[in-house]
């Protein structure tokens, strides 16, 4: 899902570096005037849930993998303000840190999964989430945010002039639609999950304890550890597409997953305090 470095244009990669990087900005002071001060210690540990989680690839069919996005699980759970902000966060470390997607393609993959996927995510929610259609709609929103998100990637490399056979194309479309639709289902999981564990933590989450903190933590590391060991090594719907243009990807980097997991869990609790400084004050 995530575009490398040196596949973009200039006047692509900087248009959308010039479009996002406000965007998040803005949507920083929304999300800390609008999120909820018990909402708040969410925002870590479901930040370092969704970066193990999108380590972690499963097979769908024709040579190629995908995986969790978590543009939805953020938006149902912290809303849409702040799941754009936490979703910005992961990007730039697996940028920095992880060498997955890049600082010149940061705006365009913000974009893409900071931003309208986590709003495709959101519509459906808000338009029919409480009501009975709930589950339809959780499952829809999945769909969209991810599959809206593969269409823009692959909008941004046709402007980039970056060359696709047709059958390359019809490949990766079925692989982004197998994957939407597995997000759908992978998030209307987990949510209801967590509504079973307290469902406050899905509308209006009351104040997480220590022992809910930790065991998050713990499901985190533990889903980065097994997707070392049950990951596919089979590119996803995006690396497969650029493979299939004569373009080699980059490879993720499994061995730093815990790691990771500590970097986005720092920084999404500096987020957080940074959010709940001025009405603490």
């Amino acid at each position: 899902m995530h575009i490398p470095d040196g596949f973009l244009a200039t006047p692509v990669w900087a248009g959308l570096q010039a479009v996002s990087l406000p965007a998040i900005a803005w949507t920083a002071r929304k999300a800390q005037v609008e999120t909820e001060e018990s909402r708040a210690p969410l925002l870590g540990v479901l930040g370092a849930f969704v970066f193990a989680a999108q380590m972690i690839n499963f097979p769908v069919g024709v040579g190629a993998s995908g995986h969790l996005v978590g543009s939805a699980l953020l938006a149902y759970t912290v809303g849409p303000w702040a799941a754009s902000m936490v979703m910005a966060a992961i990007l730039i470390i697996q940028a920095l840190v992880f060498q997955d997607g890049g600082l010149l393609a940061f705006g365009a993959n913000t974009f893409n999964m900071a931003v309208l996927g986590v709003w495709a995510a959101y519509l459906p929610y808000r338009l029919w989430g409480g009501g009975r259609a709930r589950r339809a709609a959780i499952l829809l929103g999945g769909f969209c945010s991810v599959f809206a998100a593969s269409l823009a990637a692959i909008g941004e490399l046709l402007l980039s002039e970056v060359r696709i056979p047709s059958e390359a194309m019809h490949i990766a479309l079925f692989v982004f639609g197998v994957t939407a639709v597995i997000e759908g289902a992978i998030t209307l999981a987990v949510l209801e999950a967590v509504g079973r564990l307290n469902p406050r933590w899905v509308k209006a989450p009351e104040p997480m304890g220590r022992p809910a903190f930790v065991l998050l933590i713990a499901l985190a590391a533990v889903a980065a550890f097994a997707g070392f060991w049950i990951a596919s090594t089979r590119p996803d719907g995006l690396e497969q597409l650029l493979q299939n243009a004569g373009i080699q990807n980059l490879e993720r980097k499994y061995l730093a997953a815990p790691t990771g997991i500590a970097v986005v869990l720092v920084l999404c609790l500096f987020l957080w305090r940074w959010m709940s400084r001025p009405r603490s004050a």
